[in-house]
């Protein structure tokens, strides 16, 4: 039970403060009734969850360790990233009516995918972390560890959406025109610092080869 609580607490740390998954399920239950909230929400968790699994058991290294792969996720994670960031601001949104639903699932799954799994710093970072706390527990207790991880992207996500959904109703044009620049103004700001990162990596690797 305490590693339980730990890997819940870990997890809830790890998916509470403000990123491109966050950002994207507060902009998306804004614009969507709620059980379209929801399924943004469960999408989302769907990929959280396996990248946190692949986290623990170490994807990073990989990542870390080719450096050719290292710098098509920096770039590649960058642009997509960014040209989400620059059509959130560009929007300008109508109060969503009950039932609209103007986003495919399909497309919200390819969204999800792109700010969950293209961030090649979350990755690395996310290895660090999980992958950490796996080398310090032992083989049986790391099933309790990983069950709280994928318990906490649970309550965080459909929380966020829940909350999201239920007080948007307050919104009007303007203050979603608002949430959505600054949501994509932070997005845009992700996608930039990925880019810096693509830039910087293959600079340093220019000059060890001088």
């Amino acid at each position: 039970m305490t590693v339980f609580i730990q890997g819940l607490l870990l997890g809830l740390a790890y998916v509470a403060p403000i990123g491109t998954q966050n950002l994207y399920v507060i902009q998306a239950s804004i614009h969507s009734n709620m059980r379209r909230a929801i399924r943004v929400a469960l999408i989302t968790i769907f990929f959280d969850i396996t990248l946190a699994i692949s986290c623990f058991y170490g994807i990073g290294l990989v990542i870390e360790k080719s450096k050719l792969f290292q710098s098509f996720m920096y770039l590649f994670g960058s642009l997509t990233i960014i040209l989400i960031g620059f059509n959130l601001i560009k929007t300008r949104p109508e109060i969503i009516k009950k039932g609209s639903s103007a986003i495919t699932l399909k497309n919200i799954a390819i969204t999800c995918f792109i700010v969950t799994w293209l961030n090649p710093q979350a990755i690395i970072d996310g290895s660090m972390l999980l992958g950490g706390y796996r080398a310090a527990l032992s083989i049986n207790n790391t099933y309790f560890f990983i069950i709280g991880i994928i318990l906490a992207s649970f309550l965080w996500f459909i929380s966020l959406a829940s909350i999201t959904s239920i007080f948007k109703k307050s919104f009007n044009p303007f203050v979603l025109r608002i949430i959505n620049i600054v949501c994509g103004a932070i997005i845009l700001f992700y996608g930039l610092r990925l880019g810096y990162g693509f830039i910087l990596s293959n600079v340093n690797m220019l000059l060890f080869k001088l």
